[in-house]
């Protein structure tokens, strides 16, 4: 055995040690005979010998790495807004950019700061003092009140009747307090014994209270933090818990309008998430209804105006200004009721991140709008703005060319069976029959000219939307807005616009065209408000190219937020 020992090393040795201590005390005790054998086999053990080596030389070589910094993505952000305000970048640059945008080094970037900020491990509950194990423990939490609510709400338990925390509002008192969990029982509020009363009785006690709340509480059988979630999403709807008489809580929702961009904080309840305003610098995070919730209500709104003869804003029976309107010059698309829109769709919230520009490949810009708003006009002067920058797609036709016209200048002459073809196989964004004729835009056409580099300008029709809004082509989606009737007949006669109703272009608007334009906007922000980045009004051409050029400018030049989908 000795000899076993001293091939070893300093490890070895010290076992060595510990057996012949262990052969002196074997003498001097009397213990048991199995007890001693049991401890020198396990001392005389390769495996043991084995460990302690490993042990001893990981010590011996061990450098303890220190984290350098916990904001690699911070600073990775920072380098891409630095390269991005180049007016000309380097290829090396472009390629940099393009690294660091990649969801994967994005991902390395934040385990990187997670780990610098040893996020990674578990918090552990405190070391409870020894008490006697029939009695139970209690904890004395102190609140200062001030303006901001408590942060926490209460409920019933509808088993023992017990007034217990439901849930911790993050970034609030209670939850800044670290002292107060869900699960938590409330024995006494300032002294008030709360036992076998109902949280109005509890709620009245604290509004009546002054200065420092004192809660005895019962402590719940685990009390794990909850880390906050990096998610954000775009609300869909307008948001008041002042309206809202099913909220557990009224002061602690949290009011915002649509298109509102929400960080959850939490989703652990399935009906009520906590979120905070994105931007928003007070921290304290409030009550908004869940996905699930949301969708339900929406559904049961819509099942009660279709019972009450409301469908899409119109009256079921016929009144003049929710009369069928007229077939429309230039409509690819057969826009029948039934199939106008996916109605099982509910849109509440969609998950978001932000998108930086990407140099070298421009998003495509959609303008969308009714008939006769204006789209083609504000189209046709943005391309003029920059003929070098800004392009629109040649769409295809199998119609034969009409004197002047010039083969992928005009259109794109084909036969029928190609167009056919090409819409069987899912390569048209947008394709429809006119006249006798089919047209139709080409995916490889758009995709081809986004990656040489120029901002596409389309105008389609609405419902091609569900085929461009995707992360292939990452479109801003501007809707063209027509003001109301009387400033549309206003600007318009003034303007002497021509009808596009007209096929000769020859009159102006009539009223009822005006009427059908308003419908016809109506309908569409009604199902696909949801999908619009911007809304400029053309009330006047002038000032709504203004506002255009605008958006376009701030799509080139500004993170925005997409999505998620599309940066993942």
């Amino acid at each position: 055995m000795t000899a076993v020992m001293a091939a070893g090393d300093s490890g070895s040795l010290s076992l060595g040690g510990l057996l012949s201590s262990l052969e002196k005390a074997r003498v001097q005790l009397d213990s048991d005979e199995e007890d001693f054998g049991f401890l020198a086999d396990l001392l005389k053990s390769r495996e043991l010998q084995a460990l302690v080596n490993v042990h001893n030389k990981i010590n011996r070589t061990r450098k303890t790495c220190q984290a350098l910094m916990s904001n690699a993505e911070e600073i990775g952000i920072s380098i891409m807004k630095e390269i991005h305000g180049c007016t000309i970048p380097t290829a090396d640059a472009i390629e940099l950019f393009a690294i660091l945008q990649s969801p994967h080094l994005q991902g390395v970037l934040q385990a990187h700061d997670s780990i610098a900020a040893k996020d990674f491990a578990p918090h552990l509950p405190e070391i409870p003092v020894e008490v006697d194990e029939d009695e139970e423990t209690v904890k004395i939490v102190q609140l200062v009140k001030s303006n901001e609510p408590m942060g926490a709400t209460i409920k019933q338990d509808d088993r023992t009747g017990a007034i217990i925390i439901a849930r911790i509002m993050h970034g609030g008192a209670a939850d800044r307090s670290g002292l107060i969990h869900v699960g938590d029982e409330v024995l006494e509020v300032n002294n008030f014994n709360v036992v076998g009363k109902t949280p109005a009785d509890v709620h009245k006690i604290l509004m009546q209270a002054e200065g420092t709340i004192t809660f005895k509480l019962l402590p719940a059988g685990s009390s794990a933090h909850l880390r906050e979630s990096k998610v954000r999403v775009r609300a869909y709807f307008d948001y008041d818990p002042k309206e809202d008489k099913h909220i557990p809580c009224k002061e602690a929702g949290l009011p915002f309008k649509k298109m509102d961009i929400l960080h959850i904080v939490t989703q652990d309840d399935p009906y009520w998430w906590q979120a905070r305003k994105e931007g928003d610098r007070n921290m304290r995070a409030g009550l908004i209804p869940s996905r699930q919730l949301q969708e339900r209500r929406i559904l049961a709104h819509r099942q009660d105006q279709t019972a009450n003869g409301q469908i899409a804003g119109c009256i079921l029976p016929k009144s003049p200004s929710c009369r069928p309107s007229p077939k429309v010059k230039k409509i690819i698309y057969d826009a029948s009721e039934s199939e106008d829109f996916d109605r099982e769709e509910v849109p509440t919230y969609e998950e978001v991140a932000r998108l930086y520009p990407r140099p070298g490949l421009p998003r495509p810009v959609v303008l969308i709008g009714p008939p006769g708003v204006g789209r083609n006009e504000l189209k046709r002067r943005l391309v003029a703005l920059d003929v070098d920058k800004y392009r629109t797609p040649v769409p295809m036709t199998s119609r034969p060319p009409r004197p002047g016209e010039v083969n992928n200048r005009d259109y794109q002459f084909v036969t029928r069976d190609e167009l056919e073809e090409e819409a069987a196989a899912g390569t048209l964004v947008e394709h429809g029959e006119f006249k006798g004729h089919l047209y139709g835009t080409s995916a490889i056409t758009l995709k081809s000219m986004i990656n040489a580099g120029y901002v596409v300008i389309l105008t389609p029709h609405y419902q091609a939307l569900k085929y461009l809004r995707t992360a292939e082509f990452k479109p801003y989606v501007i809707y063209i807005k027509p003001p109301t009737l009387a400033v549309l007949k206003e600007t318009r006669l003034a303007a002497h616009a021509r009808s596009t109703f007209d096929e000769n272009n020859s009159r102006g608007f009539t009223e009822d065209e005006f009427k059908d334009m308003l419908k016809a906007a109506a309908r569409i922000e009604f199902h696909y408000s949801h999908w619009f980045d911007e809304v400029v009004v053309n009330d006047e051409l002038s000032s709504a190219f203004e506002l255009l050029v605008t958006a376009v400018n701030r799509v080139e030049t500004e993170p925005l937020w997409v999505p998620a989908s599309w940066v993942q």
